[in-house]
């Protein structure tokens, strides 16, 4: 007699492959996540600025969503999800539509163009006279600096004097320049909430060998990331009023240097970025010194091409200078 197998035997006996349904619910999460970077990416400007200017504090963040885009395609990859991998090829060719360019190295320079330094030196930077001559062997035509204060602005006038004759310094921003200089004025982009006393912003026409050019250098209000998100007002205001000042100048081109305490993709800079041209490819992440996140230091420019901008060597500062090439049209 064949006895029959009891059924419950045989549901217990059937092969079950564990986590499956969990690493689809997974992939899909980690597809979610993928589609949100990517809109984020692609439309930061439709994103509110308020509460805590949460726009701009996005849009100065925005080159390290390729960080995120490449952990998301770790995960996706340890995940083994077809639909996350899918997904991803969305904040992907974002991130490389809008950012892929800074990654090459730029074209030759040559010809009309003045080679610019930026540097905030820092008011507490201890070794002026080494960071003066950091700054001259760049070999270059202007230098700009923000925040001198004494006594080391003498420092910085004794150690820059021979290779740059000409310099103009407006309360405690200077340029300092190797053709000549004139029209040396100051520019006034304090905000209405500082007190008198605040000055950070300088006019002057270089007298090139291509012709005169407009440099504008400005230090602008610094801003601060708290739990109430980014307060950059006082920033903002400033940039309104530089914006204003560089669209009345009458003399082409114009070059703007500065610590301008935001990325060029932030909001809060547009009445700069509106009007003036800058680097098309280098990163040149230029603050914290120690560990750099953001290129807060900017060369830009008006009937003028900024070419490939990077960072020289940290000084005694807390900034990186920045050095970029400037072809004149």
């Amino acid at each position: 007699m064949v006895e029959r197998a009891d059924s419950g035997a045989v549901a217990a006996e059937t092969p079950v492959v564990p986590g499956v349904g969990q690493r689809r619910r997974r992939g899909w999460v980690i597809a979610g996540v993928a589609v949100v970077l990517g809109g984020v990416l692609g439309f930061h400007r439709l994103v509110p600025n308020w509460p805590g200017r949460l726009g701009s504090l996005i849009e100065t963040f925005l080159p390290w969503g390729g960080v995120l885009v490449v952990v998301l395609l770790v995960v996706a990859l340890v995940r083994r999800s077809a639909v996350a991998l899918v997904a991803l090829l969305l904040p992907a060719g974002v991130w490389v539509d809008t950012f892929g360019g800074l990654l090459l190295p730029g074209e030759e320079g040559g010809g009309r163009e003045l080679v610019v330094v930026q540097h905030n030196v820092s008011d507490e930077n201890r070794d002026p006279a080494g960071t003066a001559r950091a700054l001259v062997d760049s070999g270059a035509d202007l230098v700009a600096l923000e925040e001198l204060v004494d006594p080391q602005l003498a420092a910085y006038e004794k150690a820059l004097a021979a290779d740059y004759p000409h310099h103009v310094v407006r309360g405690t921003v200077g340029l300092w320049s190797k053709h000549p200089l004139s029209g040396e004025q100051v520019v006034d982009i304090k905000p209405p909430s500082i007190e008198e006393g605040w000055s950070r912003g300088l006019r002057a026409v270089v007298r090139s060998p291509y012709g005169d050019v407009a440099a504008y250098v400005a230090h602008l209000p610094s801003v601060r990331v708290g739990v109430s998100g980014l307060a950059s007002q006082r920033r903002d205001e400033s940039a309104a009023l530089l914006g204003r000042a560089i669209a009345d100048e009458g003399v082409e081109p114009v070059i703007l240097l500065g610590d301008l305490n935001g990325v060029v993709e932030d909001r809060g800079l547009r009445p700069l970025t509106s009007q003036l041209a800058f680097a098309d490819s280098g990163f040149a992440f230029s603050f914290p010194a120690a560990f750099p996140l953001a290129r807060i230091d900017q060369v830009m420019a008006r009937s003028a091409a900024v070419g490939h901008i990077r960072t020289l060597p940290a000084t005694g500062s807390d900034h990186l200078p920045v050095v970029a090439r400037v072809g004149l049209e």
